[in-house]
């Protein structure tokens, strides 16, 4: 049976396959849930698409797939930033899916649930969709590496580091899937909402105004890493005013630590949410980097 929520998502999915059909010729659509998400709650209503391609309103999640027109056999999961509070498909989500299909790579674009639309199990949300996300995509695919931007970052970060960690009961076959990484890349990403890394967005949506220590280091990636992360790859702008810099040097040095491999990309300027980057500046050398990083993946 297809509930309302399914069916609304669809609808919207249908809607922007419609408006974007220029940039992506093959590309299809999967809800990441069998039936209601977890938990239930959730917005009334239909998706938020906003004139800059920002999603809100995420009535029911999942992923957009882009097929290249020459697979090289591999598939990318991306999850764009927006604080949790918006999931900014236009600037990082569909451009960063049609430069990987340019290299060969199946993208999938994450849709996930945001903690501040009503939903009963709160902040656990969008981590669930997330791992719903990579093991449907294992499911279909040989290899899953994951690419988030800011708060996107933040979650696949999350989702990298805990493949283990049970957010919610099983609803299908596809849940006996680990639900784990080939390789993590994160642009600009939030890592920890431990003090003094305490003024995004990321940190409001996720323990609220007066959250205990606990609740703050429960949230921030670094506490969870270990010998088995994925290979990193980790890119930010030095003069970032959203997502201290010290993020990623916090990840990085966390990684060498335990002997993860990792390749920090420091970028002179670029500001925060700067996608693919503007052709000509600094941050605008991460995407190749990276491409040649995932390459040997």
């Amino acid at each position: 049976m297809i509930s309302r929520r399914r069916l609304l998502m669809g609808s919207g999915a249908f809607l922007l396959a419609m408006s974007t059909d220029n940039l992506f010729a093959r590309q299809d659509f999967f809800p990441l849930w069998p039936d209601e998400p977890p938990g239930g709650g959730g917005p009334s209503g239909a998706l938020r698409i906003s004139s800059n391609g920002s999603w809100s309103n995420i009535v029911s999640p999942g992923i957009q797939r882009f097929l290249p027109e020459q697979p090289n056999g591999k598939a990318v999961l991306i999850a764009a930033g927006g604080g949790y509070r918006w999931i900014g498909m236009g600037r990082e989500g569909w451009p960063v899916a049609r430069w990987l299909n340019s290299k060969g790579y199946t993208a999938y674009v994450l849709s996930y649930r945001l903690p501040g639309e009503h939903w009963q199990d709160g902040n656990r949300v969008a981590l669930q969709d997330a791992q719903r996300a990579i093991r449907l995509v294992r499911s279909m695919e040989n290899s899953v590496h994951l690419l988030g931007f800011s708060a996107g970052g933040h979650l696949l970060g999350m989702a990298a580091a805990r493949p283990d960690f049970a957010t919610y009961a099983p609803q299908d076959s596809i849940d006996e899937i680990v639900p784990k990484a080939d390789s993590v890349g994160l642009i600009y990403p939030v890592i920890t909402l431990e003090p003094p890394y305490t003024h995004t967005n990321t940190h409001l949506m996720m323990v609220g105004n007066h959250p205990t220590a606990a609740e703050e280091a429960s949230w921030s990636v670094q506490n969870y890493v270990t010998r088995a992360y994925p290979p990193l790859f980790i890119a930010q702008a030095e003069d970032d005013p959203t997502s201290d810099p010290e993020n990623s040097v916090i990840m990085t040095e966390t990684c060498r630590r335990v002997g993860v491999p990792v390749q920090q990309i420091q970028l002179s300027r670029g500001g925060h949410g700067f996608g693919l980057g503007k052709a000509g500046t600094p941050a605008a050398i991460w995407d190749e980097a990276y491409a040649v990083w995932l390459a040997a993946r």
